[in-house]
């Protein structure tokens, strides 16, 4: 991983399909498999018609904390410079925010609650 590529990114739904990851970052990511324990998922209606017409669905995966070191989602790393970081924040619905999580194996990482 070269310093251009310092942020990482856990994603467990949409951003770890590769034409997605195509049309947001002009490249399919490096990727690593990764664990966040302490989550769930959960499936929340879509509002936001801008997604709902990009991916023709009408649902989205969320994450859900529980505390619990028992639930975990499997995902990946996302291995993407700042300004893909930045390309992300725009694909993603309003009503997520990008937030620091521990993952499983220690390191740091972004992700969208």
């Amino acid at each position: 991983m070269t310093a251009d590529r310092d942020e990482l990114l856990f994603v467990y739904g949409a951003l770890r399909r590769p034409d997605l990851q195509l049309d947001t970052f002009g490249r399919r990511a490096a990727a690593t498999p990764a664990l966040l324990a302490g989550y769930t998922t959960d499936v929340v209606g879509i509002a936001d018609e801008r997604f709902g017409d990009r991916e023709g669905a009408t649902v989205q995966t969320v994450l859900r904390r529980t505390g619990h070191a028992r639930d975990k989602v499997v995902g990946e790393v996302l291995h993407l410079s700042l300004f893909e970081l930045e390309a992300a924040d725009e694909v993603q619905l309003a009503t997520f925010r990008r937030t620091r999580v521990r993952l499983s194996d220690g390191k740091e990482a972004w992700v969208y609650l």
